[in-house]
């Protein structure tokens, strides 16, 4: 009995070392905060060591490319579900059915579960309430002249959220109101946190498509800015987790994913500001789904005109 004992010991302690050593190799949009506590939780519950990479959707879409002879991610997260169904259009993607997935808010898995939506942010008009102590005008109305040479708009080309929204304005009401925006000054600082640093420090008073989830974080931390939701509607978007597959770890990147949409890892979605992929899970702290006017998406028709309306803002707003 006691040698019995002493094999079973044994075997346990190789199982965990094993465990321990195991590796799964994720890239992540922000919040770093989240993408840092997510992989700290997900280490301490499987003993799988979470090798990440941050960036925005740009930065990850040209690692991926410059990786593609020699494939380090498992699983990617994006903050572009059209960038996403590319992945998958070009065969990059792996199918699974992920733990609680009868959950999950309903569209945010695609048709061929290989895109998971495990959270979501929506676009709206950030505004400095130093400046416009209350402002409510719809997207088309922000090109008055009142508002001439004081927004900016974050450069699609890096942030997901903002070239899915363009690509869904542009794909519903055409080109109209994002030249007569540019035509009166609009500006593109950069990506997601320099568009939206333009706006807490005054250098404009509004942000066009600005990201959600960094507005009320900076509101939170008692920055003076507001944000609201345009009536004619905003895209709300799905930010798809992905296994790749040339996963060096396959089984790890489906535990990962599975975790992903764990109660833990959705409620730290939730404090992040983030809407949550769960249906069971909701945000105290900001609007829920359901209080975000949407413009219905035609995702199929967006991801075809994503990147050429992206560079195309650039080309309008280029001084």
């Amino acid at each position: 009995m006691k040698k019995t004992l002493m094999i079973l010991l044994v075997l346990i302690t190789a199982v965990s070392v094993a465990m321990a050593e195991g590796t799964v190799t994720v890239y992540m949009p922000s919040p770093a905060g989240l993408a840092n506590k997510l992989a700290a939780d997900f280490e301490a519950k499987t003993g799988i060591e979470v090798r990440t990479f941050q960036g925005t959707t740009g930065e990850i879409l040209a690692r991926l490319e410059t990786e593609r002879e020699n494939p380090v991610a498992d699983v990617v997260i994006l903050a572009s579900w059209s960038d996403g169904l590319s992945m998958k259009e070009s065969g990059q993607i792996e199918s699974y059915v992920p733990a609680d997935a009868d959950k999950v808010v309903p569209g945010w898995i695609d048709e061929d579960s290989m895109l998971f939506g495990y959270s979501a942010s929506a676009v709206g008009v950030i505004y400095n309430t130093l400046i416009y102590p209350e402002l409510s005008a719809d997207w088309a109305e922000l090109a008055d002249s009142q508002y001439q040479n004081d927004i900016a708009i974050p450069d699609p080309e890096l942030s997901g959220a903002c070239k899915d929204f363009v690509a869904g304005y542009v794909n519903k009401f055409g080109w109209d109101t994002f030249e007569a925006l540019a035509a009166n000054g609009m500006v593109v600082p950069g990506a997601n946190r320099a568009a939206l640093d333009a706006v807490t420090t005054g250098e404009v008073g509004i942000l066009l498509a600005g990201v959600d989830y960094n507005a009320y974080s900076s509101m939170a931390a008692g920055e003076p800015i507001a944000i609201y939701y345009p009536e004619s509607g905003t895209v709300v978007n799905p930010r798809p987790a992905m296994i790749m597959k040339t996963a060096p770890e396959m089984e790890n990147a489906k535990l990962f994913i599975d975790y992903l949409f764990s109660e833990d890892a959705q409620k730290m979605v939730a404090d992040a500001y983030l809407l949550p992929g769960r249906t069971d899970i909701t945000n105290t702290n900001r609007s829920t789904l359901d209080q975000i006017p949407q413009i219905e998406c035609d995702w199929d028709a967006m991801m075809a005109i994503s990147s050429e309306s992206a560079a195309r803002i650039n080309e309008l707003c280029a001084r």
